[in-house]
C-alpha cells in the first residue's frame, strides 16, 4: 500500500462515529495502522445510547463485551478495506485508560506515531439553566480527554527521544468554532475547546525538543454533535459537492499526522468543506501607556478610544 502515512501508527479518539471515523478511515487509506477508540456513549455521553442495538460486540482493551462498538464496526471497515486496525474502547478521560489507550498502540504494533485527540459530546444548556455536573462531564471529556492521552503518548516519545531514537511524533487536537469565538447555549463546550488551544500551544512548546508536533483543528461538519443544534445548515444536499461532510477534514488531519507536515507545529487550523484558515489568534491591537497609574475615569475613557480604532469582533455563534 502507497499513502504518506504508510508504517506510521495512528490513534483517534472518539473514532466510532463522525469526524473521528472519517480521520480513521482516510489514515487507514494512506496507509497507517490505526487505534480505533470509542467509549460507544450517547450524544450526551449517557451509556446504552449509542448506534444499533446488535449485534453484540467482543470486549476491547480497557471495554466492556455484550454491547453494540462503534470502534469494532469501524475496525471491521478499516479491514475490509485491506487496511490494519484495533479497538479500543476504554474511557481516554480516566488515566488509566489513557494509558491502556497508548499500550494498545504499543502492544499492537509496536510503536506510535501520531495521537489524534477528537472525543467529546455534548450538554447544551444557557448559562443559568447549566448543572455543575453538565459543565463538569463536558470539561472532562474534552479537555481532560485531550490532556490525559497527550501526556501518555508524550511520556512515551520523551522516552524515545531520550534512548536516542528522536521520533517524527504528531498530535492533532480538536478545538472547534465556539472555542474561537464562543456559542450560545454552550458554554461548558466553548471554554472545553478553548481550553485545548491553550494545551496545544503549550505541548507545542513542551514537547518540540522531544520531536514532537502538536497542532489544531477547529472543524466544521455534520456529526452527531451538530446536525441537530445547526440542523439547516448541517443538511446534506441533493447533488452535488456535500460541504458540511466529515470526510472533507480529515485530509488536513491525515496531512498534519504524517512525516510530511515537517516544521509546523503550535497553529489552529479552521478546516470546513474545500476551506482551510491559519487561525492567528490573539495579537496586540491599539494601545496606550500613560506610564503611571490610570484614575478609573481615565482608565474608561482611554479604553473607548481604543475601541474605535479595534477591529471589530466576530461574532458569537447563535447571536
Amino acid at each position: 500500500m502507497s499513502g504518506i502515512c504508510v508504517g506510521r501508527v495512528v490513534i483517534v479518539t472518539g473514532a466510532g462515529r463522525g469526524l473521528g471515523r472519517a480521520h480513521a478511515l482516510a489514515f487507514a487509506a494512506e496507509g497507517a495502522r490505526v487505534v480505533v477508540n470509542d467509549l460507544g456513549v450517547g450524544l450526551d455521553g449517557v451509556p446504552g445510547t449509542d448506534g444499533p442495538a446488535g449485534p453484540a460486540g467482543p470486549a476491547s482493551p480497557a471495554g466492556p463485551a455484550g454491547a453494540f462498538s462503534p470502534a469494532e464496526a469501524v475496525v471491521d471497515e478499516i479491514r475490509a478495506a485491506g487496511g490494519e486496525a484495533v479497538a479500543h474502547g476504554g474511557d481516554i478521560a480516566t488515566d488509566a485508560g489513557a494509558e491502556s489507550l497508548v499500550a494498545a498502540a504499543l502492544d499492537a504494533y509496536g510503536r506510535l506515531d501520531t495521537l489524534v485527540n477528537n472525543a467529546g459530546f455534548l450538554r447544551d444548556r444557557m448559562l443559568v439553566n447549566l448543572a455543575e455536573d453538565d459543565w463538569d462531564a463536558v470539561m472532562r471529556v474534552h479537555l481532560k480527554g485531550h490532556f490525559l492521552p497527550l501526556r501518555h503518548a508524550a511520556a512515551h516519545w520523551r522516552a524515545e527521544a531520550k534512548a536516542g531514537r528522536t521520533p517524527l511524533a504528531r498530535i492533532v487536537n480538536t478545538s472547534s468554532g465556539a472555542g474561537l469565538l464562543g456559542s450560545v447555549g454552550q458554554g461548558n463546550y466553548s471554554a472545553a475547546k478553548a481550553g485545548i488551544i491553550g494545551l496545544t500551544l503549550v505541548a507545542a512548546a513542551e514537547l518540540a525538543r522531544y520531536g514532537v508536533q502538536v497542532n489544531a483543528i477547529a472543524p466544521a461538519a455534520r456529526t452527531r454533535m451538530t446536525e441537530r443544534a445547526f440542523a439547516e445548515t448541517m443538511a446534506a444536499p441533493d447533488a452535488g459537492f456535500d460541504a458540511m461532510a466529515p470526510e472533507n477534514v480529515s485530509p488536513l488531519v491525515v496531512w498534519l499526522g504524517s512525516a510530511a507536515s515537517a516544521g509546523v507545529t503550535g497553529r489552529v487550523f479552521e478546516t470546513e468543506g474545500g476551506r482551510i484558515t491559519v487561525m492567528e489568534g490573539w495579537r496586540p491591537g491599539p494601545t496606550a501607556d500613560k506610564g503611571a497609574r490610570w484614575t478609573p475615569a481615565e482608565a474608561g475613557e482611554t479604553a473607548l478610544k481604543l475601541l474605535a480604532e479595534a477591529a471589530v469582533p466576530g461574532a458569537v455563534y447563535g447571536v
